[in-house]
């Protein structure tokens, strides 16, 4: 990664709250996930979908939307298959134990989970090896969420 990147992520975290029970990259003032992109859509149609804010659902205190009330009653039913692994922050950074803020377009299922990156660079660096990577970032997880989820 370029130098400046990490400086910008560290910034653009600053804004981007995380919530104590778990560590999940939610907007601030309106405590949105997936940036009211519709979590089952990615699984389901195979693109991201815009939710519609009158179609939502709560998890651990963060609100997503829907594109449709099937793929919120979906969700309801088992929110853990939706969620984005690592809270929605970026793979690669989790595998390298740092959070970077991610962009939506860099979405992939990966062994069942949604996974996203910063950027289509990281994307690119992370595809590199996604098995080696996953492992890191699955190890380096939990004491993400016990640091900095506080």
């Amino acid at each position: 990664m370029k130098p400046i990147i990490p400086i910008v992520a560290s910034l653009a975290l600053a804004t981007t709250p995380t919530l104590a029970k778990d560590l999940i990259n939610a907007d601030a003032a309106s405590r949105t996930g997936l940036q009211g992109y519709d979590p089952v859509a990615f699984f389901t149609d195979a693109k991201p979908a815009k939710g519609n804010p009158a179609i939502t659902a709560e998890s651990d205190g963060v609100t997503y939307f829907f594109a449709s009330e099937k793929h919120k009653e979906a969700f309801m039913k088992s929110p853990q298959k939706y969620l984005p692994a690592y809270g929605g922050y970026c793979a690669y950074g989790v595998s390298v134990n740092r959070l970077f803020p991610v962009e939506i377009d860099t979405w992939e299922i990966v062994d069942g989970r949604l996974i996203l990156q910063y950027d289509q660079a990281t994307k690119r660096k992370f595809a590199k090896d996604k098995t080696a990577n996953l492992k890191k970032a699955d190890g380096y997880w939990p004491g993400l969420v016990e640091s900095k989820g506080q």
